[in-house]
């Protein structure tokens, strides 16, 4: 009962387990492909989440820093008498003039606020501070 296979036959096993293998191993290459896509794209995902998180709390906090800013006049604990204060926003928060409720003017005072963690001034703050330390300030008319 032993029967030999015939060349033709033979052959055409070989052949089907070749294609067999060469699709096994390209499905493999492509499964690979997009296994590789799917985690990069998780992973920029994340990555882009984080980013995104970051900014929001960047902004938030600057907003936050913006409302402060501008409401430190009504703050009990406050300095200067709010009346006198007006908002200027950049390159210094206030100008400050010292008397201006009463009609007498004694003093003009720079003021910066600074709110939460950043106490630092900023290079055209610091420019500015130095030189009305120095006393680089001055009174101008312009006649329109």
């Amino acid at each position: 009962m032993t029967e030999i296979l015939s060349p033709q036959l033979i052959i055409l096993l070989c052949l089907f387990a070749f294609f067999c293998a060469v699709f096994l191993l390209i499905g493999c290459r492509i499964g690979f492909r997009q296994g590789r896509k799917r985690e990069q794209a998780e992973w920029e995902g994340r990555k882009v989440e984080g980013i995104v998180r970051a900014r929001l709390k960047h902004s938030r906090s600057v907003l936050g820093g913006l409302v402060s800013e501008q409401i430190a006049p009504l703050l009990p604990h406050f300095p200067f008498d709010p009346g006198d204060c007006r908002f200027i926003g950049k390159p210094v928060d206030f100008l400050v003039f010292r008397g201006m409720n009463q009609q007498r003017i004694s003093e003009v005072i720079f003021l910066e606020v600074k709110s939460g963690a950043s106490k630092t001034l900023s290079a055209q703050e610091k420019f500015l501070r130095d030189a009305v330390r120095a006393g680089r300030v001055r009174w101008v008319e312009f006649d329109v």
